[in-house]
């Protein structure tokens, strides 16, 4: 790795442990900014690298969160009585049964998604083109309909996770989630950098650029587009078991399954940032967030109208993200060779 490199990594890895002490009252908006972070990075390994826009990551996230709260709970109480109104005020976790139950429901809320897509991938992602991205936006919109209706994870009255146990200061719940989060942020960025490193980036690739040719060369491309949407679902599940605990409530349409907030958001982000770049999802989350915080805050009531308009900025300026227009601005910093008759060749088709 590179010395400079070295230093990027570094710097940004202790801003990130220092972050909630700096901006103390922001604990939460850093969660949640990890989170998405992680959501967009997991999307890109589809619509970026694969060329398979996806709206059905949302079925992963939701699962997550319903699946670590569950066992977060099902380990000590029954959650059948927890879910039903007040019994998280009946049962109430030690710090040692809360710590505990996190942790296997962490572990469950990432494991059991990535199966799921294993298990549906056979079918949905032999659609392609608009048929995939309706097919998987059906997905979370059924997900979010049939929890709805399951009266053992809360059906519509919602599911109340177990709240964080009173230890050390008031401060502490901000911390343990952020942290949280942090690593999970960590860990993914780290996984899918491995694998953009190896043949699996250049399989991806070349499904996007032409399926029918990369199956003609012998690829086995069904695997491999199994496997993406696995590794998506395991880091997408991991940050919905994180934000149900972070958020307290999970409500099955408008927390879980919410397509039309969530879903959209981690297209949203990867677009903004330049898909099928590394580093073009985590730019384009940041941004995001802090645009979409921005307007809830000080323009309560028009933060929608706002975020159509940053959709529209997008895709008629920015249709190859931040990243893309960096890299045809300045492309000699990004590892590419421009001679002097390419640069008047560009000067003059401007």
């Amino acid at each position: 790795m590179k010395k400079n490199n070295l230093i990027l990594y570094g710097g940004l890895l202790a801003l990130g442990l220092v972050a909630p002490f700096i901006f103390p009252a922001f604990k939460v908006q850093l969660s949640i900014l990890c989170v998405l972070i992680v959501l967009a990075i997991t999307w890109n390994i589809q619509g970026g690298e694969m060329g398979y826009n996806s709206f059905g990551n949302i079925l992963f996230y939701g699962l997550g969160m319903y699946l670590c709260a569950s066992v977060q709970v099902g380990m000590f109480f029954p959650l059948a009585e927890w879910t039903e109104s007040g019994g998280e005020k009946t049962f109430v976790h030690t710090p040692v049964q809360f710590f505990q139950g996190i942790a296997a429901g962490l572990v469950v809320a990432a494991v059991i998604p990535a199966i799921v897509a294993g298990l549906i991938g056979y079918s949905i992602l032999g659609l392609r083109g608009h048929y995939f991205a309706i097919g998987t936006l059906g997905l979370g919109v059924a997900a979010g309909e049939i929890s709805g209706g399951i009266e053992i994870i809360g059906a519509g009255q919602g599911f109340t996770t177990p709240p964080f146990p009173n230890v050390g200061s008031l401060e502490a719940r901000g911390e343990f989630f952020y942290y949280c989060s942090f690593v999970a942020l960590v860990l993914t960025f780290i996984a899918v950098k491995s694998i953009y490193s190896t043949r699996f980036k250049l399989v991806l690739n070349a499904i996007r650029d032409n399926e029918d040719k990369a199956e003609a060369m012998g690829i086995q491309t069904m695997k491999y587009k199994i496997i993406g949407w696995m590794i998506s679902a395991f880091f997408c599940g991991l940050a919905g078991g994180i934000m149900g605990g972070l958020v307290g409530y999970i409500d099955s349409t408008d927390v879980a399954f919410d397509g039309r907030e969530m879903g959209v958001f981690m297209v949203l982000m990867a677009i903004l940032g330049g898909k099928g770049t590394l580093w073009g999802p985590v730019i384009g989350a940041t941004i995001f967030h802090i645009f979409k915080e921005g307007f809830w805050t000080f323009f309560l009531g028009w933060q929608y109208v706002a975020l159509g308009v940053l959709i529209v900025v997008i895709v008629i300026y920015f249709p190859e993200g931040i990243m893309g227009w960096l890299r045809e601005k300045y492309p000699e910093r990004f590892g590419e060779v421009i001679d002097d008759v390419d640069r008047k060749a560009q000067v003059e088709l401007k």
